[in-house]
């Protein structure tokens, strides 16, 4: 750690401030080792001091993460990290909080608990990773595997149909999701970084490759020869363009969205959608949620970053707000308030 050398002497931080001594356990290759380092990098980029942050997870890959951070840190039960990173968040609102949980720890077992954070606006960051299958327990799918997908439990091929976690966090009355991807890292630390500052429950999925279970599960828009004509990176403010040459962009057709080509067709530059993620109707960031990488890129970066109350603050005033107008200041205050009897000896 540094020191600034400006009158206020804030501390400055590197990414080496929040790693740990422990031997990092996933298999080579996996790109959670990404996330995690692109995950300290945000950190230090955040500037809070590690003592003032927690790192909580559930159960599976990754959410082995809070092995390997110089911070306060719980690994708990599967599905049950939103819980008790709501209860640390609510208990100490100075806290930074992060929630490190898979698709199969949050979007199964979990599933109640993470739609339940997010409605509420609890103030945490929750960083998805998504690989789109169980890794931990050796290759089951998961709640985002594609309908058809062949698996150890589905021999023969899925017959449900995945949950698109943007779709489940934006349905939640979500304020804030972003998308990256673990072979981008420096979007990735952005989106961690915007996170961060965000007051509310923050999403950013993680598109994550399992090189033991699913290797190449998004290739189709992570290989550097698709990938910037399949991916958008949305950035607030500016012309929704992208492709090689940076000559396709988005357009509104009627109710629904196009990739059009600029300079044919009659579409110009005039006609590209410029990205506004602080919209408050989440009608326009769902549709660019949901495209899939198909007939429209998929939409990486901040997608919609609102503001709104968060359950913390919201409890913390109700409580000062009470202890102001009740005199009572401990349990034997209360007790004593009432009538009683004192029983002699």
């Amino acid at each position: 750690m540094q020191e600034n050398t400006n009158h206020t002497a804030c501390p400055v931080y590197e990414a080496k401030n929040f790693k740990n001594e422990q031997l990092v356990r996933w298999c080579p290759g996996c790109g959670d080792h990404a996330v995690l380092a692109t995950l300290h990098k945000a950190m230090a980029e955040v500037g809070i001091a590690p003592h003032n942050t927690a790192v909580i997870s559930g159960i599976g890959c990754s959410s082995r993460l809070p092995y390997y951070m110089n911070t306060y840190g719980f690994h708990t039960i599967h599905g049950r990290g939103a819980a008790i990173a709501t209860g640390v968040k609510t208990a100490n609102p100075e806290l930074s909080v992060w929630l490190t949980t898979g698709d199969g720890d949050s979007l199964a077992i979990g599933g109640n608990h993470f739609i339940h954070a997010i409605r509420r606006n609890i103030d945490i960051n929750i960083v998805l990773f998504n690989n789109r299958i169980y890794g931990l327990t050796k290759g089951q799918y998961s709640p985002t595997s594609a309908r058809g997908f062949v698996s150890k439990s589905s021999p023969y091929g899925t017959v449900e149909d995945p949950f698109i976690p943007a779709e489940l966090a934006m349905g939640a009355r979500g304020n804030f999701f972003a998308r990256g991807i673990d072979v981008d890292m420096r979007n990735l630390q952005d989106c961690m970084v915007a996170s961060a500052k965000h007051k509310g429950a923050a999403v950013t999925e993680v598109l994550v490759n399992c090189v033991i279970f699913n290797n190449g599960i998004h290739k189709t828009i992570t290989d550097k020869d698709v990938r910037d004509d399949r991916t958008i990176l949305l950035k607030h403010g500016e012309k929704m363009i992208y492709g090689k040459d940076k000559n396709k962009g988005i357009v509104l057709d009627g109710l629904k969205l196009k990739s059009v080509t600029i300079g044919q067709d009659g579409y110009t530059m005039d006609d590209v959608l410029v990205h506004d993620a602080h919209e408050p109707s989440n009608t326009l960031h769902m549709m660019l949620a949901m495209m899939n990488g198909e007939e429209l890129p998929i939409a990486l970066g901040v997608i919609r970053d609102v503001e709104a109350p968060t359950y913390d603050e919201s409890v913390t005033k109700q409580i000062e707000e009470v202890r102001a107008t009740n005199p009572a200041r401990c349990l034997l205050d209360v007790l004593n308030r009432e009538s009683h009897w004192d029983v002699a000896d």
